[in-house]
């Protein structure tokens, strides 16, 4: 079987113009095409796919084709992670469980009474970590009253709210699992969760997240969280160190702290509340 040899351009074949379409060819190709709307239909059906049925969304929000991690998994780690592993903390505590019976293992090599570890197990106590939350709730109202700030009694107001939860959700939960304490401790019961661990999350997890929109500049930003995230790091060695508290006491607070500084930044986050003027 021969092939047939192309004929070669001449000259007179160049054109300084790009070729136009002829009458009769197909336009189903062809961008803008009358009545396609789309440039792979040559009819004004829609497509039948359900990727070109329905338009992308912003990044990350439900309904996006394809999906892509955005907002729905960060709030699923920010919120739904924590959840579940307070939970089967608390129901390994209360079913005295595998999980309990590590957590005194590695609480007995932990345990070593020293002067530092109760100086920062007491950064948790009430007295140290609300006062620091309530000098920058002021700081903070005051500078968003002075630039004229919408709603500016909302986040000391709602980051005030959540310091208040924190006893209203501890309290029940140390009489319902009613743990007893470490060898360290006299003998007594309601030791799950941490209290102490939870007012250091909310107090100074609260004040770092109302300072971060007056802080102008990223070294500043990158401060503040190191110097929150440090505190509890502290605390929480201390009360394990000092043996106040078991460490599932410490991780289950830590938990329930993710969540509630998890709602705060959402309701500063919505409609931009927490960004001066």
């Amino acid at each position: 079987m021969r092939d047939t040899p192309r004929p070669e351009g001449t000259l007179g074949d160049i054109r300084p113009w790009p070729p136009q379409l002829r009458p009769g060819r197909a336009l189903a190709h062809t961008p803008g095409a009358s009545g396609s709307g789309s440039p792979h239909r040559s009819d004004s059906r829609p497509p039948q796919t359900p990727r070109g049925a329905r338009p992308s969304g912003p990044d990350g929000r439900l309904g996006t084709t394809p999906p892509v991690p955005g907002r729905p998994t960060s709030l699923f780690l920010l919120l739904g992670l924590p959840a579940l592993l307070f939970a089967l903390i608390t129901w390994q505590v209360m079913a005295d469980g595998r999980l309990v019976d590590l957590d005194e293992a590695a609480s007995r090599a932990l345990i070593h009474p020293d002067r530092l570890s109760e100086l920062l197990a007491d950064l948790g106590n009430v007295p140290v970590a609300v006062p620091v939350l309530a000098v920058v709730l002021v700081y903070v109202t005051w500078r968003h009253r002075r630039t004229g700030t919408d709603h500016w009694w909302q986040p000391a107001a709602a980051a005030a709210v959540l310091m208040a939860l924190v006893p209203a959700l501890i309290v029940p939960l140390k009489e319902l699992t009613d743990r007893p304490g470490t060898p360290a401790v006299p003998p007594a019961t309601g030791y799950y969760p941490s209290g102490h661990t939870a007012t250091a999350v909310v107090a100074y997890g609260a004040a770092a997240l109302l300072l971060l929109p007056w802080l102008r500049t990223a070294p500043a930003r990158r401060t503040a969280l190191a110097l929150c995230a440090a505190l509890n790091l502290g605390v929480a060695f201390g009360l394990v160190r000092r043996g106040y508290h078991w460490p599932l006491d410490v991780v289950a607070s830590w938990c329930l702290g993710t969540v509630l500084m998890t709602l705060l930044w959402l309701f500063l986050a919505r409609g931009g509340r927490d960004q001066p003027k």
